[in-house]
């Protein structure tokens, strides 16, 4: 799954079926890929957010 996650971030456009298939291999049902893949675009969501409106960290997570 972090595999697949890291791919989602960085390169969202070469995602596919078979990206899903193997999560669904690996035993991950359609609800915990469909949770995982709306983590991960929140995630990514809040990140471009913030960097485009040059939020800080705060200091604890530098």
């Amino acid at each position: 799954m972090c595999l697949w996650a890291e791919k989602l971030t960085k390169t969202p456009g070469e995602m596919s079926k078979s990206d899903i298939t193997i999560l669904e291999n690996a035993a991950l049902s359609q609800d915990a890929i469909s949770d995982a893949a709306q983590v991960v675009g929140y995630f990514n969501y809040i990140n471009r957010i913030a960097d485009g409106l040059g939020v800080d960290l705060e200091p604890e997570m530098k």
